[in-house]
């Protein structure tokens, strides 16, 4: 079936159709690399991952060009910046590279072009001032402001009408604002700040503009697709939309929107124990820390466990069932460790599942249809249906970016000599035992084996086994 993909904006699934089939753009908000990222913000690079894998796998892997932008200038990294006494840059270089390699724990594959944004000033610049020069901004203060009101599709994106946002505004608004729901494109900077010459004065980008400008500069309008969190619906990408359609004079055209990108994805919010995520509660969760304690693999399979869409609550059952699913078909792999794949690719109900508007549930359903398979080809000696159920599994698990480690290592998990030597015996003698139908003594070997929290999974070839947690 054709890749199926739910629209923000048209509020409904749409087929897939690339501007063009030869050059496939995507973009996706990245971070903004001033601490280490939660895990609500895990879920945006592996959701899009998967669908980058699979626009790879449809189009060709030269043919997609996946951007992922990187903030490295903001408030909250000036801020922190001056309480170190530092650049920028070295708290920008310091958490940028922290999120990368928790990405690659996650088996998060690096985006082609990672544009920042201190690197495209000019362009960003040169945006504002086309804005400008279309009548959709002004200058007031220092500040340049989009003005809302100009751009009559404002907030189609996010479903809001324009007049009631201003009728229900409770925030106090700055004196240089025409409307309340203006938007700053850039703003002076602070003393000690880092700032760039500009037409308007020393300053800085506005938190929007930057995306509007760096996807304009690296993949060129419109883009296919452009990705993100259901947060950053409002206002970010409603006003990415606002000013890249009026830098390009196309403010009051009946396809303007489509001007900018043709499909808007979004993923779920992502909570904690059913409470939402906040530092008050004190249940933010570190990615970082999450990855140090666990197998990234069974982080990202916990955040692909619903549908993309939909929201997802982070608690320890959530992790606990992720490590028992990998475990089960790690451990249909290592039974099958001495057959050689057979690859002829994923099976169709796999590919009608993850073209589904990326239905990862019903994908992930047809892996244990898989490792079922397997088990029982491995039962009944018939190697070449495991061969060819081992293959395809192998290539499912591919697009979804799991079961990438070796499975015995992974089975066994980070263990001493002394403990892997002392378990193999146990295993050996409890076979024995089991054989003799000495029960007690199998039984005296099984709570030795939980002493040492060690997990055996018994199969049609023998014991395997894994320590806990």
């Amino acid at each position: 079936m054709p890749l199926m993909i739910h629209d923000t904006l048209a509020r409904e699934k749409r087929v897939f159709t690339p501007r063009d089939p030869e050059r496939v753009t995507l973009y996706v908000c990245g971070p903004t690399v001033y601490d280490y990222a939660h895990i609500g913000n895990a879920r945006p690079p592996v959701v899009f991952d998967v669908l980058v894998r699979l626009l790879r796998r449809t189009y060709g892997a030269d043919k997609v060009v996946y951007a992922r932008n990187v903030t490295d200038v903001d408030d909250k990294i000036n801020a922190k910046a001056a309480r170190e006494g530092v650049p920028i840059g070295d708290v920008t270089s310091r958490y940028e590279a922290a999120y990368l390699e928790d990405m690659a724990r996650l088996n998060v594959s690096a985006p082609d072009i990672a544009p920042h944004v201190t690197d495209h000033i000019e362009p960003i610049v040169a945006q504002i001032a086309a804005i400008m020069e279309a009548g959709c901004a002004y200058a007031a203060e220092g500040h340049v402001l989009f003005d809302v009101s100009s751009y009559p599709n404002y907030g189609r994106l996010s479903g809001r009408n324009l007049d009631d946002m201003i009728a229900g505004a409770r925030v106090e608004v700055a004196p240089y604002k025409k409307n309340a729901h203006d938007f700053v494109l850039w703003k002076p900077s602070k003393a000690g700040e880092p700032s760039w010459p500009s037409p308007w004065g020393e300053g800085r980008p506005g938190w929007h503009i930057e995306c509007s400008a760096m996807i304009e500069q690296v993949l060129g309008l419109p883009i296919d697709i452009h990705g993100g969190g259901i947060d950053l619906v409002f206002p970010h990408h409603e006003n990415e939309i606002a000013q890249g359609v009026c830098a390009h004079g196309h403010a009051h055209g009946d396809q303007a929107h489509g001007e900018y990108s043709r499909y808007w994805m979004h993923n779920g919010f992502l909570t904690v124990d059913a409470e939402k995520m906040s530092k008050s509660i004190g249940n933010v969760l570190l990615l970082h820390d999450l990855v140090q304690s666990m197998p990234g693999e069974v982080v990202r399979w916990a955040l692909l466990s619903a549908h993309y869409r939909q929201p997802l609550d982070w608690n320890q059952g959530l992790l606990d069932q992720s490590r028992k699913n990998l475990d089960r078909l790690y451990g249909a792999l290592h039974r099958a460790a001495a057959v050689t794949a057979i690859d002829d690719g994923p099976p169709e109900d796999f590919l009608t599942s993850i073209e589904d508007d990326l239905n990862t549930p019903g994908a992930m359903a047809t892996l244990f249809a898989l490792s079922s398979e397997i088990e029982r080809g491995m039962t009944a000696g018939d190697l070449d249906a495991v061969a060819v159920a081992k293959g395809r599994l192998m290539a499912a698990a591919e697009l979804l970016g799991v079961l990438q480690s070796d499975p015995a290592a992974w089975l066994e998990g980070d263990v001493t000599d002394a403990l892997r030597i002392e378990v193999e015996a146990l295993l050996e003698q409890r076979a024995a035992a089991r054989a003799a139908k000495d029960w007690p003594e199998a039984d005296r070997i099984r709570d030795r084996l939980n002493a040492l929290d060690v997990v055996v999974m018994d199969g049609p070839q023998g014991a395997t086994w894994r320590v806990k947690g």
